[in-house]
């Protein structure tokens, strides 16, 4: 049991950054969705990538009330993947 816990504590960023990595690919499936107006699980490896940085930062749909609530808590979730690289980039 010790040389679990010394193992997981000896990678412990990489077990912070691969559970919090691990709803990414929803949370951003999700996001993408509403930005481009689509359904299509394509929009997941296509590389579009300009409307979706601007909506990340401004309002392009203020009227939607589901892009404002989906945007918000992805900037609070990538918020928090900043602070965990910042974190390991400083503190380790």
């Amino acid at each position: 049991m010790n040389n679990l816990s010394g193992l997981i504590w000896d990678n412990l960023w990489l077990v912070l950054f691969t559970v919090w990595g691990i709803p990414l690919g929803y949370f951003r499936s999700k996001f993408r969705k509403i930005v481009y107006k689509t359904d299509s699980w394509l929009i997941n490896i296509k590389p579009y990538f300009i409307k979706e940085t601007k909506a990340l930062f401004v309002t392009l749909y203020p009227d939607d009330p589901e892009y404002i609530r989906v945007r918000n808590f992805y900037r609070l979730y990538l918020a928090v993947y900043l602070l965990l690289f910042l974190s390991w980039y400083f503190i380790d």
